[in-house]
């Protein structure tokens, strides 16, 4: 049972302080003096009998009870302004709107349980989604047509002014139609022989491609045919003996329906992380906060790994 002692303001206090890693900060933004602050603090840390926060001349550093306690406390007020901005919806019927950047092997496997679990979390909010590669989505997200975007760590020079927080990892697979010549006599050099389906410059999963290539001595792939577009690349493997390059999110449904196949290759070099990217100077949103929650809670269930 929650601590009736504990008070809406030590909540709002103690994530203040934990988001600004200063008293003084934390104190402005609250409008209050950092004595009545740093009070606020020592009593919500005597009711729970925990050391939440260490001070230095560098500032604040949370303690293992502290970061526990962080996670909860934000999904509290993240829930709390949710329902308050419910409250005020309700007259006119208003929706609040998340726009989602997903790349297209998490708009094809991972999105589908988030939004699942978002809308029974946040059913008032009206989710918009847009799939594409890379570079476009990151784009977006930084122009603020895009809230966050879902998707592989890119390149150094395309992640300038964006923060990235991993949630797992992926691998590229090589897929092929069933009955494919190759599922015989499985050799990577000889997917030269037939058409493939490649990464475009720019995609994220591209310096992970070629590098995998040239680790198993594929020499110039004559018939390649460049695109990003799953659409053509599903259609486009099944009706043909192409061999499609992709991160495997984006036929997990195929290949586990068996429609696809994946060529039995150790890919594991081309693992890479997926992770959430945002705009580290635009705070938060409650919406935010809570689809979050609803990643986070998908992969516990998947047991993904991060």
């Amino acid at each position: 049972m929650i601590d009736r002692r504990i008070k809406f303001r030590h909540i709002q206090c103690f994530v203040e302080i934990a988001q600004e890693a200063s008293l003084k900060l934390a104190a402005d933004k609250l409008s209050l003096t950092q004595p009545a602050i740093s009070k606020t603090l020592k009593e919500l840390e005597e009711i729970i009998g925990a050391t939440l926060m260490t001070r230095n001349r560098a500032g604040i550093t949370l303690t293992k009870q502290g970061k526990v306690f962080l996670h909860f406390a934000q999904i509290s007020l993240a829930s709390l302004q949710q329902g308050l901005d419910g409250v005020e919806q309700e007259g006119d019927q208003a929706r609040t709107m998340l726009k989602v950047g997903a790349l297209p092997s998490v708009a094809a496997s991972f999105m589908p349980p988030v939004i699942k679990e978002f809308s029974e979390l946040a059913p008032k909010v009206t989710v918009q989604i847009m799939d594409g590669p890379h570079g476009y989505l990151i784009e977006r997200l930084k122009l603020g047509e895009l809230d966050l975007v879902i998707g592989r760590l890119g390149r150094p020079a395309s992640m300038e002014g964006v923060s990235f927080t991993q949630l797992y990892s992926e691998r590229v697979d090589l897929v092929v139609r069933t009955g494919h010549p190759l599922l015989e006599r499985p050799n990577v050099k000889d997917i030269v022989h037939w058409p493939v389906i490649y990464p475009p410059e720019g995609a994220a999963i591209r310096p992970l491609v070629e590098r995998f290539l040239i680790a198993n001595g594929v020499g110039e792939i004559p018939n390649k045919i460049v695109t990003v577009s799953g659409a053509f690349g599903r259609v486009y493997t099944r009706r043909t003996d192409a061999v499609w390059i992709i991160s495997s999110g984006v036929v997990h449904n195929e290949t586990a329906d068996g429609h696809l196949v994946r060529l039995p290759f150790d890919s594991d070099m081309t693992q890479g992380p997926v992770g959430l990217m945002t705009r580290p100077d635009t705070p938060p949103s409650p919406e935010e906060h809570v689809f979050r929650l609803a990643v986070q809670s998908v992969i516990d269930d998947l047991d993904l790994k991060s």
